[in-house]
């Protein structure tokens, strides 16, 4: 892809941008433009399986979602939409190849039936696999939703079942084994990761994508990412770390009728 200069708001309908997102291959996402003018992208295939998003409040994490979920249903991919707040994603509902749940009962069945999929996925040959299509997982306000399914659990949970909600189990397993299914987690929030999913974030999320947040949340997130930088006020800026690097970069403005005119209607140039 080609360096662009960094405008105050990267939108969606800015000129060549679009182009440059729709010539990108299967399975990489344009996360935004750096302030040195890079490029910055997610690939699920070769650097990193899944990537995690958090912000505070009105810094932009659900748009970021919204975007890496819209270009890869571009591609090709599905998806489940978990979104806790109900309204967050409502540009899922009604698209054919999105799975969108917004009550924990609802969520909490999604993810004990993604485990259903993964376990059928994992015993496919590599052709029949390479025939499936990528199965994006999204799930806004992850810590929310994580203690909301706990609960959940406990209120029905016999005395011979797991101590951990089948729901949380299920996330986790994708998150261990998802690329093997081609199944990816987009997570946005700061979930309590050792104790819920039973790991660190550096050894779940090749990318995480950090916005307006606390020197202390930057620390627990990305530890091995040095000392937190300064955050900006800025609309749509963050930084994004990959293998340890990090860059300051100003992520894409999607709004909600750019995803769906794009997805319903891709050959239109306006949309």
């Amino acid at each position: 892809m080609t360096k662009t200069a960094l405008p105050t708001m990267l939108s969606f309908s800015a000129p060549d941008l679009r182009e440059q997102i729709e010539a990108l291959p299967e399975g990489t996402a344009l996360i935004g433009i750096s302030t040195d003018g890079r490029a910055i992208a997610v690939d699920l295939d070769t650097d990193c399986p899944h990537v995690l998003v958090c912000t505070s409040s009105g810094g932009g994490s659900t748009t970021v979602l919204r975007s890496l979920t819209a270009q890869f249903l571009h591609q090709g991919a599905h998806a489940l939409l978990l979104d806790p707040k109900r309204i967050s994603h409502l540009w899922a509902k009604g698209l054919p190849t999105v799975t969108h749940r917004g009550n924990v009962a609802g969520i909490h069945d999604a993810l004990v039936g993604l485990g259903d999929e993964m376990a059928r996925r994992l015993r496919l040959t590599d052709t029949e696999l390479d025939a499936t299509p990528r199965l994006i997982v999204s799930m806004d306000s992850a810590h929310s939703a994580l203690r909301q399914l706990t609960r959940y659990w406990e209120t029905f949970r016999g005395k011979d079942d797991p101590r951990m909600s089948p729901a949380v189990s299920a996330l986790e397993g994708a998150l261990w084994t998802g690329r093997a299914a081609r199944i990816h987690v987009l997570l946005d929030g700061t979930p309590t990761i050792g104790r819920t999913l039973g790991a660190s974030p550096h050894e779940l999320f090749g990318t995480i994508v950090l916005a307006r947040i606390t020197t202390g949340t930057w620390q627990r997130l990305a530890p091995l990412a040095g000392p937190a930088p300064k955050q900006s006020p800025r609309a749509g800026r963050g930084h994004v770390i990959q293998q340890g690097e990090v860059h300051e970069t100003q992520t894409i403005w999607m709004t909600d009728a750019d995803v769906v005119s794009w997805l319903t209607d891709p050959d239109d140039p306006q949309s």
